[in-house]
């Protein structure tokens, strides 16, 4: 059996009329979320929800989830196969649908990372590695739609 970890959020917010029409009920999306020992984040509802378009949003912050945690787990299985990445960098995008209803669902994440390694031989493994990264990523692993990799390789 393995082992658990409990990971703690404290979520923090308090209404603010977004209007001045006494009539509305609509409310600020925008709130903090304080997990002990870091900064403070502020999180809103993404730009297309009528959230505030400079703070992050669950979508983003789900998605770069996903991104580092690949990106995590493929350092990992690189070094466990001798292979020396460089440097990497990934373009994610996520698409989300949302139903005729108001309630949504990601449908896909797609992964575009451009790594360097230093052993041109191995260009092929390292490429190949980014299925069994998928295979160990934490947050992968608790997603139900499909994460695709469009990985490029190359030697320094």
């Amino acid at each position: 059996m393995g082992f658990k970890h409990l990971f703690k959020a404290k979520l923090n917010w308090t209404s603010v009329p977004k209007e001045t029409n006494s009539n509305s009920k609509k409310y600020s999306k925008t709130h903090q979320i304080a997990i002990e020992g870091k900064a403070i984040l502020d999180v809103s509802a993404a730009k297309a929800f009528k959230g505030d378009p400079a703070l992050y949003n669950p979508e983003d912050l789900l998605l770069s989830s996903v991104v580092s945690c690949h990106m995590m787990s493929y350092l990992y299985v690189c070094s466990q196969n001798d292979i020396t990445v460089v440097s990497y960098q990934d373009d994610a995008e996520a698409t989300l649908e949302v139903s005729e209803n108001g309630s949504g669902r990601f449908i896909e994440i797609r992964l575009y990372p451009k790594v360097i390694i230093k052993e041109k031989e191995k260009i092929e493994e390292a490429l190949n590695l980014h299925t069994k990264a998928n295979e160990l990523c934490f947050i992968a692993n608790s997603c139900n739609f499909p994460i695709v990799h469009f990985a490029e390789c190359e030697a320094e």
